[in-house]
């Protein structure tokens, strides 16, 4: 994991329909792709349940690209057709990560004894 403190987090809470799941999918494979490519990106992290609730957060360095993405032609686009078509709801939240540590259970260590790393 990627010290997050002092990027923007955009967390997109989403219920999705059951509506073309291939185009839902190539959209957002699409979509993941075309912001990878944009300046301030930092990252995606994102899961959906079986009851079609999902979470997807961006990481962006600073909130000037957080905008920039949100603007965007084709994530415009993109959106219009989710509210359209794929979606029966969504919620966005933005946030600054003010910190960030991670915990990870290390399976190599010879007594297999977990390890906590805070971030600085």
């Amino acid at each position: 994991m990627t010290d997050r403190t002092g990027q923007i987090a955009v967390i997109f809470v989403s219920t999705r329909t059951d509506s073309d799941t291939q185009g839902y999918a190539a959209a957002a494979e699409a979509m993941d792709h075309l912001a990878a490519q944009q300046p301030g990106y930092r990252g995606v992290d994102s899961a959906r349940g079986a009851d079609g609730i999902g979470i997807t957060v961006s990481w962006w360095a600073d909130e000037a690209s957080a905008l920039a993405w949100r603007a965007h032609p084709d994530h415009a686009a993109i959106r219009e057709r989710g509210r359209a078509e794929w979606y029966s709801a969504y919620e966005v939240a933005v946030a600054e990560v003010g910190r960030s540590y991670r915990w990870q259970a290390d399976r190599d260590f010879e007594q297999n004894a977990s390890i906590c790393t805070p971030l600085p």
